[in-house]
């Protein structure tokens, strides 16, 4: 008879197991979510999960706490995350450098692979190449002959070390063999108020934070890091354009959550997100700032973090960058 009992527990226990997480999953959320992005206001991707977070909230009935949690290039936030309990009421939303960069640069306290899960692709814009208008160079051209007239003397911003702008300055360096000190900051919002001060004379910024400036002159654009032209500046040329073939570089920002969350809340998480970036006021708030919203199920999402992960770590050959131990 214990024997029944046993073998009765043990088959109520897989049922609940079967069937928790999609119980779980009906009642959520009863309580606010914490989006957690690992770089300081200001920049794209703050700027996404506000945005977005706003439409979820509306959804959701419960509000969408954005929790910005700055430092070691986007390290801090990704681990905050990745060690979270996987209940769907933490979330990340990424950029390439703790994801699909720094891995190949130092070792981290997390693993992107295995730590997290998936949730969906959210926005993509290319990168601006800024100035500060004391420069006197007009051209990506000029900007190369200037900087090589004067080596050690010129500096360069970035998001933090392991980010995509901190790439494309190294491999601008490693191309025209240009001597330039790299400074990291603490996400691009930082950045600005030492760039428009004229403190630091260049970045390769993401659109967002470097377009109310370059609108209001406070900033001189010299290129676009896409293949075309960006409709947010559209008289601003393209690496190519200026004389710099085969400089491309993406920045994406994505969404993720601790790894065992239930694959029900995951699904709930993607079809709010995926709503809110096909709404027509959402789409255009961020495109004025030169962000494409995109989308993704978790398994494209997984998918495009492994491409990215792999055309990383080539780039960071090529280029010789370095991390920080």
């Amino acid at each position: 008879m214990s024997r029944l009992k046993e073998l009765f527990a043990a088959c109520a226990g897989c049922l609940f197991a079967v069937g928790g997480g999609a119980a779980i999953a009906q009642g959520y959320p009863s309580k606010p979510i914490r989006v957690v992005i690992p770089y300081a206001p200001g920049g794209a991707t703050d700027l996404t999960g506000r945005t977005v977070g706003v439409k979820m909230s509306e959804t959701f009935k419960q509000t969408i706490v954005v929790d910005n949690r700055t430092g070691a290039g986007g390290v801090i936030g990704a681990e905050i995350v990745a060690k979270a309990s996987p209940d769907g009421y933490t979330v990340l939303l990424a950029s390439p450098a703790e994801i699909a960069v720094l891995p190949h640069l130092q070792k981290l306290p997390y693993d992107p692979q295995k730590d997290l899960a998936p949730v969906s692709l959210a926005s993509t814009t290319p990168l601006i190449f800024v100035v500060h208008p004391s420069l006197p160079v007009k051209s990506v051209k000029e900007l190369i002959a200037f900087v090589k007239a004067r080596p050690g003397q010129l500096t360069y911003a970035s998001a933090g070390t392991g980010g995509v702008q901190h790439l494309a300055g190294e491999l601008l360096k490693i191309t025209y063999k240009l001597d330039m000190v790299h400074v990291p900051y603490k996400g691009a919002g930082p950045v600005m108020p030492d760039l428009i001060g004229g403190h630091i004379p260049m970045f390769f910024s993401g659109m967002p934070p470097a377009m109310p400036h370059v609108r209001a002159g406070k900033l001189r654009p010299l290129a676009v890091t896409s293949t075309k032209r960006s409709p947010a500046a559209p008289n601003v040329p393209t690496m190519g354009e200026a004389g710099v073939p085969d400089f491309i570089f993406t920045n994406w920002f994505a969404y993720f959550v601790p790894a065992g969350t239930p694959a029900e809340i995951i699904g709930k998480l993607n079809g709010e997100i995926s709503r809110a970036l096909k709404l027509e006021d959402v789409k255009a708030k961020l495109a004025t700032v030169g962000l494409e919203t995109v989308g993704s199920t978790p398994a494209e999402l997984g998918k495009f973090v492994r491409e990215e992960s792999d055309k990383f770590a080539k780039l960071i050959k090529l280029s010789g960058a370095k991390g920080t131990d």
